[in-house]
């Protein structure tokens, strides 16, 4: 097995750096393939899907591997940097792979390629382009981990954007419509944003570059500083939006219910890019040792964070809807992370990686789940029949049990039988998600949150006011949150009879099924997760190697054509 791993290895370091474009070359090209193919060929589409997914998966296990791996380049926590023009940095395209990019690809290959099988069982066919919408939108998404300077990072935006405005509509309806027109006006007003603190930046630094921004923000005279404040903050409020950040965040969950559940499964990921832009750009451009402009910005973000946490809570228990309850689940997770990173510790941000891969996994299964469970139980209405009446269908007047309910068509009793094995799928997979997404023991979620805690607590400065607030919101969150899903599983597991058995396609139940794996081998890994975690927010307070690495990558030299090859031997 070790002489496996260190053949790997090598043919990693012999990959590098053209690995890093990978997740993103892979992507476009079958998106290009797939137009080029036509509607009539919806197979040969989904088919295609699935192996890039697949591809783009394994790519981005290999980086992962890469810059873990004790064998490769220099070590664990090398960093890959690839130069896809051929010009140094600042004045050419930068990719960067690091532990926290290649992580982000990593769990954006895994529902991907979930997410990628789910849809080829019916919703693809809702609708036209959705393969190559969706391989955009990976396209998109994995170049804006992997870019390291602005300008591409806002190219790699409006990609992922421009594809999720499509996949948002498929399947149209009046619903997906409304909330798509919301969804697309602000994310253009967040875009212009973007172009706008872009601008004022290189105006003032004279460089998009992340790394050789973090370097100039050092050396800005007290006049400019204020400028590059100001257009740090125009970025950030961009940011924000995208993330679900309150209050720029009442678009969020009526565009992510109205998706359809493999969208919203990847939409998951984007208010995650949202939360990875602000923390690369936070450490690298304001960094301990950039002067006065160290740490700008702290108490918006951990007040933006706590604010967003405390609505997501509130609106997660007064939801009954099960789409509404994952997109709220989805802003329970942006808040979370961005009061942990608004805190500066490193140790709190360790937890806050680990959870938001918890949170991002169990999110994404159950907007799977949510499909599946509507359409056995309510035919695509979340709301039971007998809360109308809002008496329980079980229960007498005194809350005794009634003999002549639970009956099957020959007056037999249900209870004592066995439970179909569609529906104990489904029950099982809801419990799980809740455990995950509430942040019980003993499963992932539980595990990032007490590492987030234990960080908070166990750190070297005094926790605050602001340390205590998150502590308190963030356990009353979950218990909030394990109140509204336990409401709504009693609702379609407990008080409704078994009428119709689920009908489980292999193409949903294995998606979900994988998902819901990969949160318990969390759990099961914790401990080099945790040190993955670790060591990526250890680089994120001093990001001086990620800042030399970039800055130090050399070109590759121009071959030399083989006649003053000839010459030049003769000569000597």
């Amino acid at each position: 097995m070790k002489e496996i791993f260190h053949l790997l290895d090598q043919l990693l370091e012999f990959s590098m750096p053209h690995l890093v474009a990978v997740p993103i070359l892979v992507p476009m090209l079958t998106a290009a393939l797939m137009l080029l193919l036509g509607e009539n060929r919806r197979r040969a589409k989904s088919a295609l899907s699935v192996i890039s997914g697949l591809v783009g998966l394994l790519a981005a296990l290999a980086l992962l591997r890469w810059v873990n791996a004790p064998d490769t380049g220099g070590g664990p926590g090398s960093i890959g940097v690839y130069l896809p023009g051929n010009w140094r940095a600042p004045f050419g395209i930068v990719l960067v792979a690091d532990r926290l990019s290649t992580m982000m690809v990593a769990l954006t290959g895994v529902i991907a390629f979930a997410a990628s099988i789910y849809s080829t069982s019916r919703w693809d066919r809702a609708g036209v382009h959705f393969h190559p919408l969706l391989q955009l939108q990976l396209m998109g998404l994995n170049g804006a981990f992997l870019t390291g300077d602005l300008f591409n990072l806002f190219v790699f935006f409006e990609v992922m954007l421009a594809a999720s405005y499509g996949l948002l509509l498929h399947g149209s309806g009046r619903l997906r419509v409304q909330a798509g027109l919301h969804y697309i006006a602000i994310n253009l007003a967040a875009s212009s944003l973007f172009l706008i603190g872009a601008a004022i930046l290189y105006g003032v630094t004279g460089t998009l570059n992340m790394a050789d921004l973090g370097m100039r923000i050092a050396e800005l005279s007290p006049g400019d500083r204020g400028l590059v404040h100001a257009a740090t903050a125009i970025l950030f409020t961009a940011f924000f939006a995208k993330a679900g950040a309150w209050p720029l965040n009442f678009w969020l969950v009526p565009a992510y219910s109205a998706a359809v559940s493999p969208v919203g499964a990847v939409f998951a990921l984007l208010t995650k890019l949202g939360v990875y832009t602000m923390l690369r750009l936070w450490t690298v451009l304001f960094a301990p040792d950039t002067g006065a402009s160290a740490a700008f910005g702290q108490p918006v973000l951990v007040g933006a964070g706590i604010a967003t946490l405390f609505v997501a809570a509130l609106g997660i228990l007064g939801t009954q809807r099960l789409s509404n309850l994952a997109g709220f689940g989805v802003l329970m997770s942006a808040g979370t992370l961005l009061a942990a990173v608004g805190l500066g510790q490193p140790a709190v941000w360790a937890g806050a990686l680990f959870y938001l891969l918890s949170s991002t996994l169990a999110v994404s299964a159950f907007f799977l789940l949510t499909d599946m469970i509507e359409r056995w139980r309510n035919a695509g209405m979340s709301v039971a029949p007998h809360e109308v009446a809002g008496t329980a269908p079980f229960l007498a007047e005194d809350l005794s049990a009634l003999s002549d309910v639970n009956l099957d068509d020959d007056a037999q009793a249900l209870y004592g039988r066995a439970i179909p094995a569609g529906v104990a799928f489904l029950g099982l997979s809801f419990m799980i998600c809740t455990l995950l997404l509430t942040g019980l023991p003993p499963l992932s979620g539980f595990v990032g949150k007490f590492a987030m805690l234990s960080g908070l607590m166990n750190g070297s400065g005094a926790v605050g006011m602001a340390g205590w607030t998150f502590l308190v919101l963030l356990i009353a969150s979950g218990f909030l949150a394990l109140i509204a899903l336990s409401r709504t599983g009693i609702r379609h597991f407990w008080t409704q009879p078994h009428g119709n058995l689920p009908s489980l396609p292999a193409l949903e139940v294995l998606p979900v099924a994988g998902l819901i794996v990969a949160g318990i081998a969390l759990t099961i890994w914790a401990e080099p997760v945790m040190r993955h975690a670790m060591a990526t927010a250890e680089g994120l307070r001093t990001p001086t190697a990620y800042r030399a690495a970039v800055m130090e990558a050399r070109q590759v030299p121009n071959p030399v054509p083989a006649a003053k090859a000839e010459g030049k031997a003769g000569a000597q």
